[in-house]
């Protein structure tokens, strides 16, 4: 075929204007974030409790919250999202209903986040009798990962070549001895990768857990998984929006942002790390 170096600088530059175009805006919104929030950021800011209508203090009961609420959403959500993927790639038949179950959990994904929060309400609040907890709202983050967690999976389950597991079963391995010894070392950046990204996004949302267990104040830390919590997402969304002197804890809602952003910030370093590093490692290992 011939090829038209006009088109093809054209189609370049188009692309390129783009890339530059979501960089611009990105750059926008972190410059935003973090010259109007980097002013209050200090030792107290990070581990003092709000004080006077939150007008003053710091935000350490959100943070803690945050971190207690995802870790309960990494035990639920992982190990059964990956369970899963690897049922649906390893061992299900290519049928229908296996179909219709992978089409499911895609579409999962594509559903608001406030319709898992009234789902968190129905089961976990009220169904199983949990209450407005950590743990309902762990569980209730947990669902929204689980079709991130799934599809990632399986996507890196798909990319391992079959040849390592017809090698291992070759060899005399069993089945599960192949994909534990073979198949999943070389799939574990991507099922990593996608599960930290899953995380980070679980991490930033609000109204999963508006009704299964944030409070507006606390005055302490949750002592175990069946107490209230405060969170960062929705203190933000306080401060913005509900808060008596809006203008006044301004500056705090931009701290609170860039706090957040920068807990999002450092899991997508740390899934970028593991991604190069087992990367590095199968490529020793070929």
């Amino acid at each position: 075929m011939r090829q038209n170096p006009l088109q093809q600088r054209l189609g370049l530059n188009t692309l390129r204007f783009f890339v530059l175009l979501v960089l611009l805006f990105l750059g926008i919104i972190l410059w935003e974030v973090f010259s109007k929030g980097s002013g209050v950021i200090n030792s107290g800011f990070l581990f003092d409790y709000p004080r006077k209508g939150m007008t003053l203090g710091g935000i350490f009961p959100t943070i803690m919250g945050t971190i207690f609420v995802t870790l309960v959403t990494t035990i639920f959500a992982i190990p059964m999202g990956i369970a899963t993927a690897i049922y649906l790639s390893e061992y299900a038949n290519d049928n229908g209903i296996n179909r219709l179950i992978r089409a499911s959990i895609r579409n999962l994904a594509g559903v608001p986040s406030i319709i898992y929060g009234l789902f968190g309400v129905a089961v976990f609040v009220q169904g199983m009798g949990l209450g407005s907890s950590v743990l309902s709202s762990g569980l209730t983050l947990g669902l929204l990962t689980l079709p991130y967690i799934i599809t990632t999976t399986e996507e890196a389950l798909k990319n391992v070549p079959h040849a390592y597991r017809e090698g291992a079963l070759a060899l005399g391995a069993t089945k599960w001895e192949a994909i534990w010894s073979n198949v999943l070392p070389s799939a574990v950046s991507g099922i990593v990768t996608g599960s930290i990204l899953g995380l980070s996004r679980a991490a930033g949302e609000t109204a999963p857990i508006l009704f299964t267990g944030v409070a507006f104040y606390l005055r302490y830390l949750p002592s175990s998984v069946h107490d209230s919590f405060m969170a960062m997402p929705y203190h933000l969304y306080i401060l913005s929006t509900q808060h008596h002197a809006i203008e006044e804890v301004r500056p705090l809602a931009y701290g609170t942002a860039l706090v957040l952003l920068s807990l999002v910030f450092v899991l997508n370093i740390i899934a970028f790390i593991i991604r190069y590093r087992y990367r590095n490692f199968n490529k020793a290992r070929i």
